[in-house]
């Protein structure tokens, strides 16, 4: 199953075949106090700056202006078509504002993903209609009303969420199902249910799968590392995307070479032009 998102010029192929598609997080004020004070501002000189660290390493950017203190919908409006000025990436529009949600497609040129829908009746019956009406694809958090645990729980609202999109237009492929990833720091259990969640999502659903990857290492030293092998172990696993921290050279690494070993990236093709790239540079600063 093939999950299609364009930008202007560009187009990622979400897909269990090809390579994982690394949808960089950075543009986001979330625990971000300055960032969040030029928001406040209107200084959207910060969100050049983070374009500018991941456009090299991600295929796709996420996109949230999320500020209790800003005009989150105005922000959207504004962000959007700049950074589809900084670089050809597709985009990822996120918000939990409907309006700002609304307000991002419509200033969107080409076919993006949302971030993101729940299980909740409410929630599947005001967003859908939206991404329908722009040819969008999104998020599907396998959660409602609470966090479920138990796989087969997650599962069943990912399917109740890939029917109901059904309903409003929207076929499978274009529903990109999130299986929860939790701090293990706080659930013991929170990785090995994401698994077991990723191998019942491939056997009864077959739609293509992602993840805030951090969220896993949060609060814990050492989140890099732990980052790189979540992100490897899950991908072999069956994850097809993730939103990630793009700046991380271990976890842009670990996914890359991923591919290359699971036979996604035929003959090391990717691998071995990345290598090359890095020995050039570090050649010609010095």
């Amino acid at each position: 199953m093939e999950t299609v998102l364009e930008s202007r010029s560009r187009t990622v192929v979400i897909s269990a075949d090809g390579p994982f598609t690394i949808i960089g997080e950075r543009l986001n004020p979330t625990g971000r106090k300055a960032f969040q004070a030029q928001l406040q501002a209107g200084d959207l000189s910060q969100v050049e700056i983070d374009v500018a660290e991941q456009a090299d390493s991600a295929d796709m950017l996420d996109v949230n202006v999320g500020d209790p203190m800003a005009d989150e919908v105005g922000l959207m409006a504004q962000v959007v078509p700049l950074v589809q000025g900084l670089t050809e990436l597709p985009l990822c529009i996120d918000s939990s504002v409907i309006e700002a949600l609304e307000a991002g497609l419509a200033a969107y040129e080409g076919k993006a993903l949302v971030n993101s829908v729940t299980g909740e009746d409410e929630r599947l019956e005001a967003i859908l209609p939206i991404v329908a009406r722009h040819g969008a694809a999104v998020i599907g958090l396998a959660n409602d009303d609470e966090i479920r645990m138990e796989p087969e729980d997650r599962v069943a609202i990912a399917k109740k969420i890939v029917s109901v999109a059904g309903d409003h237009g929207i076929p499978p492929e274009d529903i990109v199902i999130d299986p929860l990833a939790m701090p293990i720091g706080a659930e013991p259990r929170a990785v090995t249910a994401f698994l077991e969640t990723l191998h019942l999502l491939r056997d009864e659903l077959g739609v293509n799968t992602t993840c805030g990857a951090s969220n896993t290492s949060f609060g814990l030293p050492g989140r890099h590392t732990l980052g790189a092998a979540f992100l490897s172990v899950a991908q072999s696993h069956g994850l097809t995307s993730a939103i990630m921290d793009a700046r991380s050279p271990q976890c842009v690494e670990a996914v890359r070479a991923g591919d290359f070993l699971l036979g996604r990236d035929e003959w090391g093709a990717r691998w071995i032009a990345a290598h090359r790239a890095k020995q050039a540079a570090a050649a010609a600063a010095g």
